[in-house]
């Protein structure tokens, strides 16, 4: 997918619109500036973020119902801001971005500033395992962690009905299936459109299967 295609496929596939487009213009402008000084994102992809970052994080949300109400989103090690800065430019959700390491946290706070969305989006500069437990409609994590150890620290935060969106390259489904002797949920992996080799879990976590230890935020509601 070239860069031409990236930004057509927002636009026609999400309906993007002429003035979100430019807030995304205006956040690949400040990572480019910000890439400068920390490693953000690797310099292979510099010139391809519309497709590599962009793309990739916006795709999530074509595997989730939108249009329920008061979607509360949480990104776990966001990093540069993939997926969770996209996902809150994209939509009207609530999004909380997880981020422990210092530098990374200044540069998402700046972001969220300068795109002037802190309203809706809540930088948690702290590893996850001090953040409060609360319930979430949605987590996603990319690049966060090997999947038993995302679902110990981050189960607290699921209840039957959130939506997990993992990419998870191209060991999705072998990921899976190693840690389903432990914990009960029905996932699927998704081809990535951006990657061919790439898959995303996708689905929902019940919690630690009889005898597998302490189990996440069972049965909350959002």
């Amino acid at each position: 997918m070239t860069e031409a295609e990236a930004k057509e496929w927002l636009t026609t596939s999400l309906g993007v619109s002429r003035e979100t487009m430019e807030s995304l213009d205006a956040f690949v402008a400040f990572l480019k500036r910000e890439s400068a000084s920390q490693n953000l994102i690797a310099a292979s992809t510099i010139e391809d973020i519309w497709s590599r970052h962009i793309v990739d994080s916006a795709q999530l949300l074509t595997f989730m119902d939108q249009s329920q109400p008061e979607t509360k989103w949480l990104d776990l090690g966001s990093g540069a801001g993939f997926p969770g800065l996209i996902i809150a430019l994209l939509t009207d959700f609530d999004v909380t971005l997880v981020e422990s390491r210092t530098r990374r946290i200044e540069y998402l706070q700046r972001a969220v500033e300068m795109l002037d969305i802190g309203g809706r989006v809540t930088v948690m500069g702290m590893p996850l395992e001090r953040m409060k437990t609360a319930p979430f409609s949605v987590i996603s994590a990319r690049a966060f962690a090997p999947l038993p150890k995302l679902f110990e620290l981050a189960a607290r935060f699921s209840h039957n009905n959130t939506l997990w969106l993992l990419p998870k390259g191209r060991n999705a489904a072998t990921e899976w299936d190693d840690v389903k002797t432990v914990w009960d949920g029905a996932f699927s992996v998704k081809q990535s459109i951006t990657d061919a080799d790439a898959g995303i879990l996708v689905g929902t976590l019940a919690g630690k299967r009889t005898g597998g230890g302490s189990a996440g935020a069972k049965g909350q509601k959002p």
